[in-house]
């Protein structure tokens, strides 16, 4: 997948993100700071696809707060199968009946979206690093959980397709 409807958050929150990718760095370990020329930024996604035209998105959650000031509080690390490493979210109430309401408005108006973010599926999560090499996992997680917990406010949205150019704030 390589677009997705994403959540920013706050300055403090991004700021602790990348000072997490800078240890994975100085760790010797590939984290989310180099990927796509430095266009990526820390982010929690609601729905991932192949592709994403922002002004379906766009009509799909007319009326729709899609970037309300939730508050998130990181607790947790894991690793997704590929050695995806990344930090989680508490799944509150809140956050898991706003992502299904999206999900549920972009399946509704016929924009595919990834059956791995449909409710009651979906592990909501901020990437840290899309491949650690096996030898470092235990690294890895260390240094996400002296990094825990962080908290967050949403602060934006858009749709992201960096590999092809896509970025429309919602």
């Amino acid at each position: 997948m390589v677009a997705a409807v994403e959540l920013y958050f706050d300055h403090p929150a991004e700021r602790r993100l990348r000072v997490l990718w800078d240890a994975f760095e100085a760790a010797g370990i590939p984290s989310m700071r180099g990927l796509l020329d430095g266009r990526h930024r820390p982010h929690l996604s609601l729905a991932v696809a192949e592709s994403l035209d922002p002004a379906a998105v766009r009509d799909a959650l007319d009326g729709f707060d899609i970037a309300p000031p939730l508050t998130l509080s990181f607790q947790f690390t894991g690793v997704f199968v590929g050695r995806v490493m990344w930090v989680g979210p508490a799944p509150t109430v809140g956050l898991l009946g706003h992502q299904a309401q999206l999900w549920q408005r972009l399946t509704d108006a016929g924009v595919a979206v990834s059956p791995l973010y449909a409710p009651g599926i979906w592990v909501p999560h901020c990437t840290v690093s899309m491949r650690v090499p096996r030898p470092v996992l235990t690294e890895a997680a260390r240094l996400c959980l002296e990094t825990l917990p962080i908290e967050a406010t949403v602060t934006g949205a858009a749709v992201a397709d960096h590999a092809r150019g896509v970025f429309a704030p919602l």
